[in-house]
């Protein structure tokens, strides 16, 4: 099978991706923008000419980022929108703001995330990892869908990782009731789930003009691993005892180059349901050689898995039309 990939280097920056692209007169909304791959995403995006809201839960901290995005970028169409994914009537909240603000979305980028947090629950009673990072965004999502329909041809953009890997949907006990919480296990769950949204999308609205792909977007140290202590990093082979970063690490600039292809490119245009990495369609793992960082799971992009998914939130999260 072929696989899509951009004739860019797998390292190369946001900013290269946009090259020649123009966004003049779309809007696309990110979320998590005030940190991280988020704020390079969308200095790419604002670049390129788009209109940008920066979904974030600390607003102080978005308005701080946004005004150096206008700044360095000269696009001053960069607006902070407060959303937090953690509690489901705060992201109908957040939702309703920017429908308010934008009646078409032509891109939408679920950037946000958290990592192996201790456990706890959110406001709505489920594990926090799948709560927020994957119900959140699920929500969100379907509330915006008029504004994505009434821009289509629009994208959507799942951030998942290769930490899917850990877990596939276990079922019958997704917010660890009747299992040992583990934090690495709940969060490859949740980005199995993430992987799995956006193929779930492009079954639902793909043929009304609104798909989604996922993305890896590869190992980037930032506030991401803010529950992961020094010496579990030292011992995953994250840092050496000197500090240095292991060389698969990217820089936020290369980390968000995937997104920004994923957004933007005229290679994806009207495709969807797709696990993407390194500027380019990912491949299944190899059980027998599998590469630390590139490749996913087949239960990742299980089209069963996906509506089996879909009819799940859709009934935990409750009604959004």
């Amino acid at each position: 099978m072929t696989t899509i990939a951009s004739p860019l280097a797998p390292r190369a920056t946001a900013l290269e991706v946009v090259q020649g692209i123009d966004l003049s007169g779309k809007t696309a909304v990110v979320t998590g923008a005030s940190s991280g791959i988020g704020v390079e995403t969308a200095r790419a995006l604002l670049t390129a000419g788009a209109s940008v809201m920066l979904a974030v839960r600390d607003t102080q901290k978005g308005e701080k980022v946004a005004a150096e995005l206008r700044e360095s970028t000269g696009n001053q169409e960069a607006r902070v929108i407060q959303l937090d994914l953690g509690s489901l009537a705060q992201v109908r909240e957040g939702a309703g703001r920017i429908l308010d603000a934008a009646p078409a979305i032509h891109i939408l980028i679920n950037n946000a995330g958290i990592m192996a947090t201790p456990q706890g629950q959110t406001p709505d009673g489920f594990e926090t990892q799948f709560g927020t990072n994957h119900l959140g965004h699920f929500l969100l999502t379907e509330l915006l869908m008029p504004a994505l329909l009434a821009a289509a041809l629009a994208r959507v953009v799942a951030l998942s990782s290769s930490g899917h890997r850990r877990s596939d949907i276990v079922w019958d006990d997704i917010n660890f009731e009747g299992r040992p919480y583990d934090r690495w296990d709940a969060y490859g769950q949740s980005k199995t789930a993430n992987a799995l949204f956006a193929v779930g999308l492009t079954q639902k609205y793909g043929a009304r003009g609104v798909t989604a792909n996922a993305v890896h977007p590869g190992g980037i140290m930032t506030g991401l691993q803010k529950h992961v202590s020094l010496e579990e990093q030292r011992a995953m082979g994250w840092q050496d005892e000197s500090g240095g970063l292991n060389p698969v690490f990217k820089t936020t600039e290369e980390g968000a180059s995937t997104t920004v292809w994923a957004a933007t490119s005229p290679q994806l245009e009207g495709m969807g349901g797709l696990f993407l990495e390194d500027l380019q369609e990912s491949t299944p793992l190899d059980p027998q050689n599998p590469d630390p960082m590139f490749g996913h799971k087949p239960y990742a992009r299980d089209p069963g898995n996906a509506a089996r998914l879909w009819a799940l939130s859709k009934e935990l999260v409750g009604d959004y039309r």
